[in-house]
């Protein structure tokens, strides 16, 4: 667990210093460039269909029973698989190459040629394929994740001390770029070195049955529509800003998201330590003590995210400010939305958490791409009356009204069994009381100044101390208190 916040920490500190250097360094435009370029590649890598979750799936039991011979067999259908995915994102890539212009509304840098950064971004991507990735399986399904963990760790830190350096010293997004792509060269072959080292038995040889193929091709058609969703909500926005609202803006929106996007990964740390128990709950304990349970990590993720959003609301513009300068701040509902989102995203999170753990992904396999569909949908219309407020609505309308109750519906018909009227009650009352003190927060630390590290650091003491306080004064007592305690305990004496 320690090294995988580690592993959190580095995500979000070490780009947040390369963003700082590219900003200042080349200019803002170039942040949202990447990000553009992000995006699209996200929509390309729908390629892999979530064969990779599949594939590490089908290896539980060979390994469980030491079964060789099997394990080798997946690995070489793995590695099959992969080739061809890498093959059909650089086909997609090279054919959209020439229409990448028709994306970026406005102007962007004139000391520059898209197209080969966009080629050279493809080629980044096209290489984690290529390049043993299927090896990486094996810690997966061997649950030694840590190992690859910290070979990117070492390696990145590495080489995002030479892209901060060609930064400062050379200021050429090229080499920016071209080092990015050497850093994943080297992860993978060195992941596989390490791979062939602790499991030299393993080699990608031999053919599974045909029966058991058909059974994890439809494993990935159940994660496809998954994958599909999802990509289309979190890539749509960036494409769309980039397409209608130029690149200036989609630059400065993602310095918010990224913001966003961080607090969120440190957050989830709490589910990330939690999965493998609730799954072994969700087996062995019955369902009242599985829906106490529930309703305990409810209690839980909503007072976290209490916390989180009380910071962000008195936190957000200032630090902005800060950062970026005065001139890259946007307007503050900006600020009230991604509050929004996070509150309801981290809350689908937790039901996303069950129902994983629970393995009930075919029954689940339509809401994410309705849902992406629908936010697609909603983005394109509301973009025209409205610009980045229509795009941050469309977002928020999509995940509260068809993802939640959608996925409440499926965890608590096919997991529990059982009505779900009692804990959305429970629920709507946690929400009701820590959107008072989320709203008594705002309302404090917004009267004061947003200039100044001193206003800065003394918003962040009453965003802070707000919802500390009130959750000791309301909850000090209660079985929901002590369950906190209690996780915080094992978690902490957890190796």
């Amino acid at each position: 667990m320690a090294l995988e916040f580690l592993k959190n920490v580095y995500s979000v500190v070490v780009p947040f210093i390369l963003r700082t250097a590219m900003i200042y360094c080349l200019g803002i435009e170039y942040t949202g460039l990447g990000g553009l370029f992000v995006s699209i590649l996200n929509v390309l890598n729908l390629a892999e269909l979530g064969a990779g979750a599949a594939m590490v799936f089908s290896m539980y039991k060979p390994i469980a029973e030491d079964d060789t011979d099997k394990i080798c067999a997946l690995m070489r259908l793995y590695k099959i698989y992969y080739r061809v995915i890498g093959g059909v994102i650089l086909t997609a890539g090279l054919i959209i190459t020439p229409f990448i212009g028709h994306l970026i509304s406005g102007e962007y840098p004139s000391d520059i040629n898209i197209y080969i950064l966009f080629l050279m971004n493809l080629a980044n991507t096209v290489l984690t394929y290529w390049l043993f990735a299927y090896k990486t399986s094996l810690f997966q399904a061997h649950q030694t994740m840590y190992v690859t963990s910290k070979v990117e760790i070492e390696l990145s830190v590495v080489f995002s001390l030479l892209q901060l350096l060609s930064l400062l010293f050379f200021a050429n997004y090229y080499i920016y770029l071209a080092l990015n792509l050497i850093r994943q060269v080297f992860i993978n072959i060195y992941i596989s070195y390490k791979a062939g080292k602790m499991y030299p038995a393993y080699k990608p040889v031999g053919k599974i049955p045909s029966e058991e193929e058909k059974v994890i091709r439809s494993r990935i058609k159940d994660l496809f529509t998954s994958r599909v969703g999802g990509t289309i909500t979190n890539s749509a926005d960036n494409i769309v800003i980039s397409a209608f609202l130029g690149l200036t803006l989609l630059a400065q929106y993602q310095n918010y998201f990224y913001i966003f996007s961080s607090v969120l990964a440190l957050a989830g740390v709490v589910f990330n330590a939690t999965r493998a128990g609730i799954g072994n709950s969700l087996i062995c304990d019955s369902r009242e003590k599985n829906l106490n349970d529930l309703s305990h990590f409810t209690f839980i993720i909503i007072w976290v995210e209490t916390f989180c959003v009380s910071c962000l609301l008195g936190l957000y513009q200032p630090f902005i400010m800060l950062w970026t300068g005065a001139s890259n701040m946007l307007p503050f509902y900006v600020v009230i939305c991604l509050s929004i989102r996070f509150i309801v995203r981290y809350f689908n999170y937790l039901l996303l958490t069950y129902k994983d753990a629970a393995g009930a992904w075919h029954q689940d396999r339509f809401r994410p791409l309705i849902a992406g569909v629908a936010n697609l949908v909603m983005n394109l219309a509301m973009v025209h009356f409205w610009g980045l407020l229509g795009i941050l609505i469309a977002s928020i309308i999509s995940e509260t009204f068809i993802e939640i109750p959608w996925l409440l519906r499926n965890l608590f018909s096919t997991v529990f069994q059982c009505s779900a009227r009692k804990y959305i009650f429970l629920t709507v009352k946690y929400f009701l009381i820590t959107g008072t003190v989320i709203l008594l927060s705002a309302i404090f630390t917004n009267l004061l100044p947003v200039n100044g590290i001193g206003f800065f650091i003394l918003r962040g003491m009453i965003a802070v101390a707000v919802p500390v306080l009130a959750l000791i004064m309301l909850y000090r007592k209660s079985p929901e208190m002590e369950f906190c305690v209690d996780l915080l305990k094992r978690m902490l004496n957890k190796k």
